[in-house]
């Protein structure tokens, strides 16, 4: 059986340790013409380095799931002839672009990636020590020791994925986002008529005039007690901290409108107010089942920006995408 839907990891806990530096050389030059010659050990290579490094190619943390155990490897011992040892190899790990990065035991946010082939060292590996020829001076003409490199470093840490996107689809289970965005993009959701058909944020590329272009996600439902972690709850509620603006998304045949808004913004305020700083968007779906003196009158009751639209029509839909691009460049302006 296809398990798909579980494809998409969004929060794992690794275990990284980078490599050992390697130990300085004791080691004397020795030839026939100068059997006691000088100190000549070289320097111990430093450990590898555990590096994250940003894909945007990955969409999620699924190729960490059951490698939470990353080591670098240790550096290489110096030598004789002031040789210096090899460094160990870097351990490289790509993430998907709004990966961020904490202490596992203290929730500390430590850093973010977000943007392709951007490297950030999470543990650096332990410096070589360094070989004998260093200590050699007027008064100690032979020394005898060379320093042992030092230990490289290990943690715990999260890596929790926020997809970026420019544009979030908010609302209740069937309000119709999936098959928005099916629309409006080549992204293939799942669409069906019952609750939480949508288990994994979806994400496609809009295309807009002149060659342009945004993303757009469809982020599973919303319920009431969201915030609360009922439903979904904070899985996914997060990933809307990502998108530039959202878009509300209310079916037509709601019982309440208004009420409904309503419901989804006090679930984003509740998980974090700041969300309702972005620039949104009030879309009543499903408008093909309305005709325009009903539509004349949801609009009277609504006191915040609007547009009707149908999916399956596409009624609605060219002025949707002027209007987000409006939202899109507002700021640049």
């Amino acid at each position: 059986m296809n398990n798909s839907k579980n494809n998409f990891i969004d929060y794992v806990k690794i275990y990284s340790k980078s490599g050992n530096g390697g130990k300085g050389s004791a080691h004397f030059f020795r030839s026939r013409i100068q059997p006691k010659g000088g100190p000549d050990g070289g320097d111990g290579g430093r450990g590898g380095h555990v590096i994250l490094r940003g894909n945007r190619n990955l969409w999620t943390l699924l190729h960490l799931k059951y490698t939470k155990h990353i080591k670098a490897g240790h550096g290489g011992d110096g030598s004789k002839n002031t040789s210096t040892g090899s460094n160990g190899k870097d351990m490289i790990v790509d993430v998907p672009l709004g990966t961020i990065i904490k202490d596992a035991e203290s929730k500390e946010f430590l850093f973010e990636i977000t943007d392709h082939h951007e490297e950030i060292i999470l543990l650096h590996g332990g410096s070589g020590g360094k070989g004998n020829v260093h200590f050699k001076n007027s008064v100690r003409q032979s020394p005898r020791y060379a320093q042992p490199g030092k230990m490289g470093s290990e943690s715990a840490t999260i890596l929790e994925l926020k997809v970026l996107a420019d544009v979030g689809l908010v609302g209740l289970p069937n309000a119709g986002k999936s098959t928005l965005l099916s629309r409006l993009t080549a992204a293939k959701p799942k669409i069906a008529d019952y609750e939480f058909t949508t288990l994994t944020p979806n994400l496609g590329i809009v295309d807009y005039r002149d060659a342009k272009s945004f993303i757009m996600a469809d982020i599973p439902g919303i319920i009431d007690g969201a915030s609360e972690g009922r439903g979904l709850g904070h899985r996914f509620l997060r990933h809307i901290e990502r998108n530039t603006c959202l878009l509300f998304l209310v079916s037509v045949d709601s019982n309440d409108i208004v009420k409904e808004y309503q419901t989804l913004l006090i679930e984003l305020k509740k998980y974090n107010p700041d969300l309702l700083d972005k620039d949104k968007l009030l879309v009543l779906t499903k408008s093909d089942m309305i005709d325009n003196e009903l539509e004349q009158e949801i609009s009277a009751m609504i006191d915040v920006d609007h547009l009707f639209i149908s999916s399956i029509s596409n009624q609605g839909l060219d002025n949707l995408k002027d209007a987000i691009w409006t939202l899109l460049t507002s700021k640049n302006d």
